[in-house]
């Protein structure tokens, strides 16, 4: 069942984070899914600028559509995850989409400002709900590419003022996290300390946190004995979500992770099967997986189990 992002974190706030999950074909959506299932847990599918072009953005909606129904007991949300304007705007008129991200971050404040309300407007003249972006994180993310220079923390201020002004559902705040593989060079962490003043300032308002993938240290390693070359990955511990969530973090996206069991299990597979040609093999490796770990992150963020009250709240 596809609800609005705005009923997820109502149910959430202060509790636990829903796992906002980005994919990117049906291998993904089918692991996500059974994951999700596995562990009871209510989820958001993200789709980036870059996965609706990577076939066609209908393709990813329509496999979207049948695991809606392969899959009844499932409760999510479908969010465009960093879209501009142009792309924030062909969603909300798409009929599909229940929850989008205008991502102007890079913009002045007043223009940050003038574009999301823009959006929030035509959003919500047909009740789809929008989150936005203040403060920069850094690293890379398909078309996002921020310098460590240039990454720059959510001012809790701004964040009360952005969120009064453009009418806003949710806020992703920059608070240490980066976009990618490589988001910690050393001891550096999240700060806590910004994330509790924007919530005194923004009482009850959901929270979001981008760039939070774990990098699991065994998976970058299975990886790298398999031929690849990702040295100095690092994540957030992913520990400290439940930690998140008491700060008003309903929302945290997890999209690096993904990829990493996607490359160490094909990597993996065709390494100790060099005769091997064909793909389903390791797409069922793949999906059972991934499927497993969506289940273990549900538990880090709280989740894992919150379903059953989920629809009771839904019914009334």
């Amino acid at each position: 069942m596809i609800v609005t992002t705005k009923e997820l974190f109502k149910a959430a706030y202060g509790k636990y984070a829903i796992g906002a999950y980005n994919i990117n074909n049906l291998e993904q959506c089918m692991g996500l899914f059974r994951g999700n299932i596995q562990s009871q847990a209510p989820f958001i599918v993200q789709l980036s600028k870059g996965a609706r072009a990577y076939t066609d953005k209908q393709m990813l909606e329509g496999i979207i559509r049948s695991a809606d129904q392969v899959f009844p007991e499932a409760v999510f949300a479908v969010h465009l995850d960093h879209g501009d304007e142009e792309t924030c705007m062909d969603c909300i008129n798409s009929g599909f989409y229940s929850s989008v991200m205008i991502d102007a971050s890079a913009e002045e404040f007043e223009e940050n400002i003038a574009i999301t309300k823009r959006v929030v407007d035509a959003a919500h003249a047909k009740g789809i709900v929008v989150e936005a972006e203040l403060g920069q994180l850094g690293g890379v993310e398909e078309h996002v590419v921020v310098s460590e220079a240039d990454a720059k923390l959510t001012d809790p201020d701004q964040a009360k003022e952005f969120v009064e002004r453009t009418g806003v559902d949710s806020l992703a705040c920059a608070i240490g996290t980066s976009h990618g593989a490589f988001k910690f060079s050393g001891t550096q962490g999240l700060h806590f300390d910004v994330l509790a003043e924007i919530q005194k300032r923004l009482p009850g308002f959901p929270l979001v946190m981008h760039g939070s993938s774990s990098v699991p240290q065994d998976e970058v390693a299975r990886i790298n004995a398999a031929g690849g070359k990702l040295l100095g990955a690092k994540g957030v511990d992913d520990t400290q979500f439940k930690k998140a969530a008491t700060l008003g973090v309903t929302k945290i996206n997890i999209d690096t992770d993904g990829r990493l069991v996607w490359c160490r299990v094909h990597r993996e597979h065709f390494k100790n099967h060099p005769e091997d040609f064909d793909l389903r093999p390791a797409g069922k490796v793949f999906m059972s997986e991934y499927a497993n770990f969506i289940a273990d992150k549900n538990q880090k963020l709280g989740s894992a189990g919150e379903l059953a009250n989920l629809r009771k709240l839904l019914a009334k």
